[in-house]
């Protein structure tokens, strides 16, 4: 159980000697050490890491591929609690039919979706400091990554996802062996009912942990290896919590602190129109998403069905200092773009179609030019939801 502070209430643990950082509150500015304790601040604040650690292409180039070859940037884990399952070094491969285009394979990783990157950075803290049990919340995808690591950490696991959630995903959860709630309501109702089981155990959230995104940064920087490093023009990723797109945004930022890049990619996030709270709190001009009114209906893009990201104002903003945007896409444009992809041999889930759906448009309406280089992040695989196939 939680308090009203965020701080959770759990039995004494015995913590591994480590060297993280401190974590600061990205709203307030408050303090803390990192601990099995702390998820966030006393204001209700999302935390960051604090420190820039250096990153070169020496220290780089001493490691194989995957999210652990940028270990300079990482928190600093000992090999004997690191959890790894061989997540990152996707491919980036050209777009058959459309100039300009690439994507990122992110539904190639080891659970299927990007949320790999973050779950092995997360759980091997949560190893490190003697996490014994962990709950955690989740569309689907997070919660099956975390499921996984845990598993591989000998970690207890408690995942909570809507009753709605595709059939492939509570069987892929329930087969690593977590204890698998299934909660009616919306993705907030989850959220809640996670934190208020969490008594005993680590809230583990994914979208607020700042560990997972040190882990979903290393995609930024893997796209700058590919492209022999250089970064796009413009990157797009679906926008549900943003762990995604605000992860790339820390990554792009520390390669321009290491003096590598001169300038950062246009970040452009794709929500669906049917949930789109940061696409309508962008076009107001607003800071949050507080107080935004917009139409809520189902849509096949379940992971990213999230009303109030938590970090929707760092989101906001590293869209607009990137000269970005967020956009939306209909349920129509979802299945079109699904289906090209499947039909470029690339079955992904309807969610990961929401970035290339809204590339295309994007490519016709001339905001992103055939002579520029655009990534698109393809975040999750088909496998475990049938696709949009009739």
């Amino acid at each position: 159980m939680s308090d009203a502070s965020g701080m959770a209430r759990q039995e004494p643990r015995t913590a591994v000697s480590v060297g993280l950082p401190d974590l600061r509150c990205s709203r307030c500015g408050r303090s803390f050490a990192s601990s099995l304790d702390v998820w966030r601040c006393t204001c209700g604040g999302p935390l960051d890491l604090t420190g820039t650690p250096t990153l070169t292409v020496d220290a780089i180039a001493q490691r194989p591929a995957g999210v652990w070859r940028y270990r300079a940037i990482l928190p600093d884990i000992t090999e004997g609690r690191l959890v790894s399952l061989g997540e990152g070094g996707t491919p980036l491969i050209d777009a058959r039919r459309s100039r300009g285009l690439k994507y990122k394979l992110e539904f190639l990783s080891p659970t299927g979706s990007f949320k790999d990157r973050g779950s092995t950075v997360l759980v091997s803290v949560l190893n490190a400091l003697g996490a014994r049990r962990v709950v955690e919340d989740s569309s689907g995808n997070a919660g099956a990554s975390i499921a996984a690591y845990c598993s591989a950490a000998g970690i207890t696991c408690d995942i909570y996802i809507p009753a709605s959630t595709s059939p492939a995903k509570v069987r892929q959860i329930r087969s690593y062996g977590a204890c698998l709630v299934l909660v009616e309501g919306t993705r907030a109702d989850v959220s809640r009912a996670a934190e208020s089981a969490s008594e005993g155990a680590v809230y583990a959230s994914h979208l607020l942990s700042p560990y997972f995104l040190a882990g979903t940064q290393t995609v930024s920087l893997e796209i700058w290896e590919q492209m022999g490093m250089r970064v796009p023009d413009a990157v797009v990723v679906p926008v549900g919590a943003g762990t995604l797109l605000f992860g790339a945004y820390l990554g792009f930022q520390a390669l321009r602190r290491a003096g590598l890049i001169d300038r950062l990619p246009r970040l452009i996030g794709v929500q669906a129109k049917h949930c789109a709270p940061l696409y309508h709190a962008f076009r107001a001009g607003l800071e949050s998403v507080d107080g935004v009114d917009y139409p809520l209906r189902a849509s096949m893009a379940e992971g990213i069905r999230i009303q109030h990201p938590p970090r929707d104002r760092q989101i906001l903003l590293a869209v607009r200092e990137t000269g970005g945007a967020i956009v939306t896409v209909t349920e129509e444009e979802i299945y079109r773009g699904w289906f090209d992809l499947a039909n470029q041999g690339l079955f992904v889930e309807p969610t990961a179609a929401v970035g290339a759906a809204a590339a295309e448009r994007l490519l016709r309406e001339g905001i992103v030019a055939p002579e520029e280089t655009t990534v698109v992040a393809l975040t999750g695989t088909g496998l475990k939801d049938g696709g949009c196939a009739p």
